[in-house]
């Protein structure tokens, strides 16, 4: 019984200390992406299109496929190198949001492959959304 006890507590403590390993690398993973990877989506209202920035600190972006999800007609294109600009055309917001209409980066990178980058569209006075990244 008291072996059965042993095996139980080994369990469990193994697997604690592999779900607090798993999250403290992803916790290092995310702040090494946030610091070398800077966007932003801003609905220009006035203007009438949404300007969407992408910067690679670290210079060694290979190419980027922007996407912007939840479109009538979803928008894509391949850019190459580690800083741009786009602007994409938008006449309103959409019915339901900006939520709905999600901006996507799949950057090849030098260093860490392949990693996505997730953004919403806000407006100017809004504070910026989350970004997720991750390695795919």
């Amino acid at each position: 019984m008291a072996r059965k006890s042993v095996l139980i507590i080994l369990i469990i403590s193994l697997s604690v200390l592999a779900i607090l390993f798993l999250g403290e690398s992803y916790s290092i993973d995310r702040e090494l992406y946030a610091n070398t990877f800077s966007v932003d989506a801003v609905y220009l209202e006035e203007k009438g299109y949404v300007e969407i920035s992408f910067i690679d600190n670290s210079g060694k972006t290979n190419s980027v496929v922007l996407e912007i999800l939840g479109m009538p007609e979803s928008f894509q294109k391949k850019l190459m190198g580690s800083k741009f600009s786009e602007r994409v055309l938008f006449s309103e917001p959409p019915k339901y949001g900006w939520k709905t209409t999600p901006v996507t980066f799949v950057v090849d990178h030098e260093d860490f492959g392949i990693i996505g980058i997730k953004t919403e569209i806000h407006t100017p006075g809004e504070p910026a959304p989350p970004i997720i990244f991750s390695k795919m």
